[in-house]
């Protein structure tokens, strides 16, 4: 099988390279993101591997029919970015990777939730400077407190567990509940009326697409925390740098964007940064960005590379599709 691989790192290479000789795996590694103005790489290939920011509309999916393309592989849990549909109308499966380390992106949403809170970020690059002044940096005890985890997951789990470490009062809302966690499950809107944390851990849907806007931040709490590690478009934008204007957030951290493609994995210092909303948020003092990180384990990019692999294998050799991705209407 001869796979094209966009958007491909440095960092892609170390697990993706060795592991492919033992699958009898070809593959050709660009760097480009996959697009409309990409996609004609894939002629002459029997699958295309795409991460988060790439995507297949469906005009890209039937021109991928026409190449002959066996198989979409996704090295993500994520699939909001391709044309599910479409795909499955030109009987092109759809793998992906449903599970990799939900413990490192818990342990990194815990991680901006703590940084966030305590402005160690901050406190840092003061101290390089020999500036030892704590003021500003005042934060608030977690113990005690109340998170809503939105999202009950593997990864939502994970970080449930992480957060009744730290002492806090969970709880949660999922629309399919898992009744053997030993949380409260509330609805959306207690949710957000509860919480003194907020840590989003869904995937991307019509029905979870802005579940953060105007009407749900009016809520919270004030002097709310805001964590999210899982899609930017969980969260309108405008209506989030409105409220930290209103002063409602204590802090909010943020791994993901609605507008990333393009900027996270990217060096962009030296460019003019032409998203507004973007550089506004860069603005805040209560708000830490990264870029799209929290999987960034070696444990997790090792599994990712191997849940790949397997899902390839498995259509070359004519196995079963454990992780495929089925349309909407046959998702049940």
């Amino acid at each position: 099988m001869k796979i094209a691989f966009y958007s491909t790192k440095p960092y892609d290479k170390i697990y993706f390279e060795p592991m492919s000789k033992d699958y009898d795996i070809d593959i050709h590694f660009f760097e480009v993101p996959c697009c409309e103005e990409t996609i004609l790489l894939t002629k002459g290939y029997d699958a295309l591997c795409i991460f988060v920011n790439d995507y297949l509309n469906e005009k890209m999916v039937h021109q991928l029919a026409e190449f002959g393309v066996k198989v979409i592989l996704l090295r993500c849990a994520g699939f909001n970015n391709v044309d599910i549909k479409a795909a499955a109308q030109c009987e092109i499966p759809v793998l992906r990777v449903p599970s990799y380390s939900p413990e490192a992106v818990a342990e990194f949403a815990m991680a901006l939730l703590l940084t966030v809170n305590r402005y160690t970020h901050r406190a840092y690059t003061r101290t390089r400077d020999f500036n030892m002044n704590i003021n500003g940096f005042m934060g608030t005890d977690l113990h005690g407190k109340t998170a809503g985890v939105i999202g009950t997951g593997r990864i939502g789990q994970a970080m449930i567990n992480i957060l009744k470490g730290f002492g806090m009062k969970i709880v949660a809302y999922d629309p399919y509940p898992n009744n053997r966690l030993d949380v409260e499950y509330v609805s959306i809107e207690t949710a957000f009326q509860k919480s003194d944390v907020i840590t989003l851990h869904c995937p991307l849907t019509p029905e979870t697409k802005h579940i953060v806007q105007a009407k749900t931040i009016e809520l919270m709490k004030e002097d709310v925390y805001l964590i999210n590690t899982s899609r930017g478009d969980l969260i309108r934008t405008e209506d989030l740098i409105e409220g930290l204007l209103n002063k409602k957030f204590a802090g909010v951290a943020l791994d993901v964007y609605d507008e990333e493609g393009g900027v996270f994995y990217e060096d962009r210092s030296n460019d003019i940064i032409y998203d507004q909303n973007l550089a506004r948020l860069a603005t805040f003092p209560n708000v830490l960005i990264t870029s799209h990180m929290g999987f960034f384990t070696k444990e997790a990019v090792r599994a990712i590379a191997e849940v790949t692999l397997a899902n390839a294998d498995a259509v070359q050799k004519g196995l079963p599709l454990e992780n495929i991705v089925l349309p909407p209407n046959d998702a049940d």
